[in-house]
C-alpha cells in the first residue's frame, strides 16, 4: 500500500454533531489525480481517519467504489461546512455512481458505520479551514 502521507498533508477536522464533537485525521485530496486516486486499495482505516476531497467550486459530484477494498460512509459537504447527504456503507469494489444528490464542495470519506457510530446527521457541521463559517 501507498504510504499514508502519498496524498497530501493530514489534516484535523471535526464533525459538530447534536451529540458532541467528534475529532478525524485526514487526508486532503485537492488535485484531480488526488480525486481519482482516493483510499483505492486500502486494506484499512483507522477508526478516526478519513479522506476530505475538496473541490474548487460548488457542484454536483459522484464518487465511486471501485478498487477500494473497505466499506465507507460518505459525507456530502456544502461551502459552510454542512453535511447535506449522506450514504453509508458503500460497497467494496462497486462501479456504481453515489452521487451528492446536489452542489457540494467536499465529500468526507469514513469508515463505513460511522455515521451510525456517532448519529451523525444531515445539517450536522464539519470544521475545516476548507468551509467558510457561517455568519
Amino acid at each position: 500500500a501507498p504510504p499514508v502521507a502519498a496524498q497530501g498533508r493530514d489534516a484535523e477536522l471535526v464533525i459538530q454533531t447534536r451529540t458532541g464533537s467528534h475529532r478525524f485525521t485526514v487526508e486532503v485530496a485537492r488535485t484531480q489525480r488526488q480525486h481519482a486516486r482516493g483510499l483505492m486499495f486500502r486494506r484499512r482505516l483507522a477508526r478516526d481517519a478519513g479522506m476530505l476531497f475538496l473541490y474548487p467550486v460548488s457542484e454536483p459530484v459522484t464518487m465511486w467504489m471501485k478498487n477500494t477494498f473497505i466499506p465507507l460512509d460518505m459525507l456530502f459537504v456544502a461551502a459552510d461546512g454542512r453535511i447535506t447527504h449522506m450514504v453509508q456503507r458503500t460497497v467494496p469494489h462497486s462501479i456504481v455512481n453515489i452521487s451528492s444528490g446536489g452542489p457540494v464542495t467536499a465529500v468526507l470519506e469514513v469508515n463505513g458505520g460511522t455515521v451510525e457510530r456517532l448519529g451523525l446527521g444531515i445539517g450536522d457541521r464539519i470544521l475545516h479551514p476548507a468551509f467558510k463559517a457561517p455568519r
